[in-house]
C-alpha cells in the first residue's frame, strides 16, 4: 500500500455506535413557548408564543440564523401547520375551533363546529387535486377547498366513520384512523397528487394477557414510514413485545412480518431507507435494511451517540485518529439533557425534539461503522450501494472496500460477486439515466434508489418501487436484462432527496416525493458504450487519491475528455495517477456507483502500485472486472487493457494474450495495438501492426514499419493507402547506411513523385548531390 493510504478494516466492529445525533442541535428554547410543532409538510419547526409564531427551516445551512416569525394574535395553540405554498397559516384553538390567517393581506377567519356533535382531532394540508385541507374530527373527514380570494374554505366532501385518534405523515400523503373499542380497526385513504386513493379497512391483531382483559391500542404505538418508495405501517405490541410491519397495498394491507423488542418503550426512524427501532429503556438502536423484506437485524444493538465538538471535549482538529467526537450515551455533560430522556419526542423520519430544552437533533447513520461490523463483502456492498445520504463518502467506503480485499487476496470467487455487484449497479444506473433522457422514466437526481410509478388509471396503487426491485433483485447475478416491470400493486411514493444530499431542508423535496409519472418499458437493448466522460474530480495527497471521481455518461456531445485524450495525458506525465488526475477538471460525486473509469483510476491502478510479486492474482482480478464489463455492455477504459497487456507481459503469458486479442477480450484500438508492439514478442508485435491495419490507422502502421527497419513495406503500403510520408530522411539514411545506391535512388525519384515538396527540400539537395557523387 503506498504511503498514506487509508485500509478499510472489514473484520470486528472499531466503532462503539453505528447511529448518531450531531453536535450542535437546532435550538429553538424560546421562552413563554407554547410548545414545538413539526409542519412535516413544509420541514419547519414551529414555536408559538404570546401572539406570533416562530418557525425554523430544517436542514438550512446556517441554523444559527434568526428564526422567522408571523403574527398569529392572542390565544391557545392547539396545532398549527402552514400550507403547503406557505401563505395561509392554520391555527387549532379549541376542539371545536380553527383559525386560518393569510400571511399575505393578514386576513382572519374563524370556522367553528358545535361542539355537542363532533370535536377536532387535527388536520394536514395537501397538494391532492380535489382539496387542499383535510379537517379530521371524530366523526370522520372533511375535504376542503380554501379559497384565497374569498378567504373562506369550501365544503368539497364529506367522508363519514368513527375516529378516536388518527396517525398522517406529509411524506406518505396517507393519513390512517384508527376506530373500534380497542382502536385497532383502521381506515386509510392517500391524499396523492393524482387524487384520493381509499385503502380497504383492516384490522391489527393484538395479543391479550389476561382474560377479559383487552388492551387499548395508543396512537404512539402506530407509525407510517416510507422505506425505499414503499409505504409500511409499524405497530408496537407492548404484550406480545414486537413490533409488526404491515405494508400497504391497493386491495389488501398485508403483515409483512415482525420484530422482537425488548423494551417497554419504542420509537422509530427511518435514514436513508435504513429502518431504525430505539430501544428507549435499554438505551440501544437496532437498524434493518428490509429492502428484500428481510427481518434481521443489520448489526448487533448499540447506543446513540452525540458526536461534536462539545464543551470539555478537544475539537476534531485536536484529534489524530477520528474527525469527530463521540460523546458517552446518557452524559449530561454532552449537552443539557440525557440521551433517551423522558422528553424526547422522535419525529418520523429522522428527526429528534427534546422539548425541555428547545433542541431539534438530526439522527445520521454511521456508515464506515456499519461496513467495519460485518465481514460479508458482498452483503455490505449492495448496503453501502443503496444509500444515497452521503455519495461522496459512501463511494470512498466502496472503493477502500475492493482495494482492500485485493490487497488482502481474497478468494477470486468472493471477490467476483462483490466486483458483479459493483459492475451491475453502475449498469443499471446508466440505463436507468438513458431511460430517462428518451422520455421513458423519470430520475430523480438523488434518490435513494430510482423509481418509476404506474400511469393516472392505476394512481398510486402501483408499486413504484417495481422499478428498483427489478434493479436491485438480481444484484450479484452474472446476468441481467431490462423488460417489462410487472407490478406488485403495492402503493409507494417516489423518494426525491435534495441536490445537498439533506432529505428535509428543501421545499422541492417535499412537493416531489409522490409525483407520478407514466409507466414505461426500459428497453434491455439500452446502449450504454456511447457513455462518455464528462467530468472528473480529484485531490491528490502523497500521490494518494483520496476524493471521489465524478462522472456523468450523456451523449457525445457531453464528452469532455475522450479515452485516447486520457491516456496521452497519462503517458505525457509518465503514467503518474496524480499528475493525470490533477490535470483533470474537478466535480465532486453525485452518485455511489462506481464507473469503469473510477475502478481504473481508484481501485487497479493504485493497487497495481501497492502488490508486489508474480501478478497473476491481479490478473485474475482484471479479468473477472472484464467478465462484468461484458455481460453488462459496458465500454471499458483503453487502461485496463493496457494494464492487462503489461501484467501479461511480464509474466510471460503471451499465449494467453494473444488468445485476449484473437477473442476481442481485449477490443482493438490504437492503445492495445501500441501496447502489443511494445512488448517487444514477435506474435504481439504482429498481433498489434494487424490490429492497426484493421482499425485503419494508415499513419500508426506506416510509422511502425518503418521503425522496425520495414522501409519497402511501409512505403508500398504508404503508396497504396495514400499516406503521407512526413520524414522521408528515416528512408534514405537507412539506404545510405547500407551503402545501397541503387536504393537510394530508387527513394529519391519516389518521394519527389509523391511527397509534396519534397524537391525543394534540403534533403532532396543533400541525396542527389550523394547520388551524382556516387556515381
Amino acid at each position: 500500500m503506498a504511503a498514506g493510504e487509508q485500509r478499510v478494516s472489514l473484520n470486528g466492529s472499531r466503532a462503539l455506535s453505528h447511529v448518531y445525533i450531531q453536535h450542535p442541535p437546532l435550538r429553538c428554547n424560546i421562552p413563554e413557548t407554547q410548545g414545538l410543532y413539526y409542519d412535516d409538510g413544509n420541514k419547519l419547526i414551529l414555536s408559538p408564543t404570546s401572539g406570533q409564531v416562530l418557525s425554523w427551516k430544517m436542514g438550512s445551512v446556517n441554523q444559527s440564523e434568526p428564526p422567522c416569525s408571523d403574527s398569529i394574535g392572542e390565544g391557545p395553540v392547539l396545532f398549527i401547520r402552514y400550507s403547503l405554498d406557505k401563505k395561509v397559516i392554520a391555527i387549532q384553538r379549541s376542539n371545536h375551533e380553527v383559525e386560518f390567517r393569510n400571511r399575505e393581506t393578514g386576513d382572519t377567519f374563524i370556522q367553528i363546529y358545535k361542539p355537542e356533535s363532533e370535536n377536532i382531532l387535527g388536520f394536514f394540508w395537501t397538494d391532492c387535486p380535489t382539496c387542499d385541507f383535510v379537517l379530521i374530527k371524530t366523526c370522520g373527514l372533511e375535504l376542503l377547498i380554501y379559497e384565497h380570494g374569498f378567504n373562506r374554505l369550501r365544503l368539497v366532501e364529506t367522508k363519514r366513520l368513527n375516529v378516536s385518534w388518527y396517525v398522517h405523515t406529509h411524506e406518505s400523503r396517507m393519513v390512517l384512523l384508527a376506530s373500534g373499542m380497542q382502536c385497532k380497526i383502521f381506515s386509510g385513504f392517500q391524499f396523492s397528487c393524482v387524487g384520493i386513493v381509499c385503502l380497504p379497512k383492516f384490522e391489527i391483531k393484538m395479543l391479550i394477557s389476561e382474560a377479559n382483559h383487552k388492551p387499548v391500542l395508543s396512537s404512539e404505538d402506530v407509525n407510517i414510514v416510507t422505506i425505499y418508495g414503499r409505504i409500511y405501517c409499524l405497530q408496537f405490541d407492548r404484550v406480545d413485545m414486537h413490533l409488526h410491519i404491515y405494508r400497504f397495498y391497493r386491495d389488501a394491507i398485508v403483515h409483512q412480518g415482525r420484530f422482537p423488542v425488548y423494551s417497554t418503550r419504542i420509537a422509530v426512524s427511518v435514514v436513508d431507507n435504513v429502518l431504525l427501532v430505539h430501544q428507549v429503556d435499554a438505551k440501544v438502536v437496532i437498524l434493518y435494511d428490509i429492502f428484500f423484506d428481510s427481518l434481521s437485524p443489520i448489526s448487533a444493538p448499540l447506543p446513540l451517540l452525540v458526536r461534536g465538538t462539545i464543551r470539555g471535549i478537544p475539537s476534531s482538529s485536536q484529534l489524530n485518529t477520528r474527525q469527530t467526537t463521540d460523546v458517552v450515551p446518557n452524559s449530561l455533560s454532552a449537552y443539557e439533557g440525557s440521551i433517551f430522556g423522558d422528553s424526547w419526542r422522535f419525529l418520523v423520519p429522522d428527526l429528534i425534539c427534546d422539548a425541555d430544552h428547545g433542541l431539534i437533533w438530526k439522527i445520521q447513520l454511521d456508515l464506515e461503522a456499519i461496513s467495519a461490523c460485518s465481514s460479508e463483502i458482498h452483503s455490505v456492498f449492495e448496503f453501502l450501494q443503496r444509500r444515497r445520504s452521503e455519495p461522496s463518502k459512501v463511494k470512498q467506503l466502496c472503493l477502500a472496500m475492493m482495494r482492500s480485499i485485493i490487497l488482502e487476496r481474497r478468494p477470486i470467487s468472493s471477490i467476483a460477486t462483490t466486483i458483479n455487484a459493483l459492475v451491475v449497479s453502475y449498469s443499471k444506473d446508466i440505463k436507468f439515466q438513458n431511460a430517462s433522457q428518451r422520455g421513458g422514466a423519470r430520475i430523480f437526481s438523488d434518490n435513494p434508489v430510482s423509481y418509476t410509478t404506474g400511469n393516472v388509471s392505476e394512481s398510486i396503487v402501483e408499486t413504484q418501487g417495481r422499478l428498483t426491485d427489478e434493479k436491485q433483485n438480481q444484484v450479484g447475478s452474472s446476468s441481467h436484462k431490462y423488460g417489462n416491470i410487472e407490478s406488485d400493486q403495492s402503493i409507494d411514493i417516489n423518494l426525491a432527496s435534495t441536490t445537498n444530499s439533506q432529505p428535509v431542508c428543501s421545499d422541492s423535496n417535499s412537493d416531489e416525493t409522490t409525483k407520478l409519472e407514466q409507466k414505461k418499458s426500459i428497453s434491455e437493448d439500452c446502449n450504454v458504450k456511447q457513455a462518455s466522460y464528462n467530468s472528473i474530480g480529484s485531490s491528490v495527497s502523497s500521490e494518494i487519491v483520496t476524493n471521489s471521481l465524478g462522472i456523468k455518461y450523456g451523449s457525445d456531445s457531453s464528452q469532455a475528455q475522450s479515452h485516447s485524450e486520457i491516456t496521452q495525458n497519462s503517458q505525457q506525465s509518465g503514467n503518474s495517477l496524480a499528475s493525470t488526475l490533477l490535470n483533470l477538471k474537478d466535480s465532486s460525486a453525485t452518485s455511489v456507483s462506481i464507473s469503469p473509469y473510477e475502478v481504473y483510476y481508484f481501485i487497479l491502478s493504485l493497487v497495481e502500485e501497492a502488490m508486489t510479486g508474480d501478478p497473476s492474482y491481479l490478473i485474475a482480478v482484471i479479468i473477472v472486472f472484464l467478465q462484468s464489463f461484458s455481460l453488462e455492455k459496458l465500454k471499458v477504459p483503453q487502461n485496463i487493457y493496457v494494464m492487462t497487456i503489461k501484467l501479461l507481459a511480464s509474466s510471460d503469458r503471451f499465449a494467453e494474450l494473444g488468445m485476449f486479442v484473437t477473442n476481442k477480450i481485449l477490443e482493438p484500438s490504437k492503445e492495445v495495438a501500441f501496447q502489443l508492439i511494445e512488448t517487444g514478442h514477435k506474435q504481439s508485435l504482429k498481433l498489434g501492426m494487424d490490429m492497426l491495419r484493421h482499425l485503419l490507422l494508415h499513419h500508426e502502421y506506416v510509422q511502425v514499419l518503418t521503425e522496425h527497419g520495414y522501409h519497402l513495406q511501409a512505403l508500398n503500403y504508404a503508396k497504396k493507402n495514400k499516406v503521407i510520408i512526413t520524414e522521408p530522411s528515416i528512408y534514405l539514411e537507412a539506404a545510405l547506411s547500407d551503402n545501397n545506391f541503387k536504393r537510394l535512388t530508387a527513394l529519391v525519384r519516389f518521394f519527389s513523385d509523391f511527397v509534396p515538396g519534397f524537391q525543394t527540400s534540403t534533403d532532396h539537395n543533400k541525396y542527389h548531390h550523394i547520388i551524382i557523387g556516387a556515381s
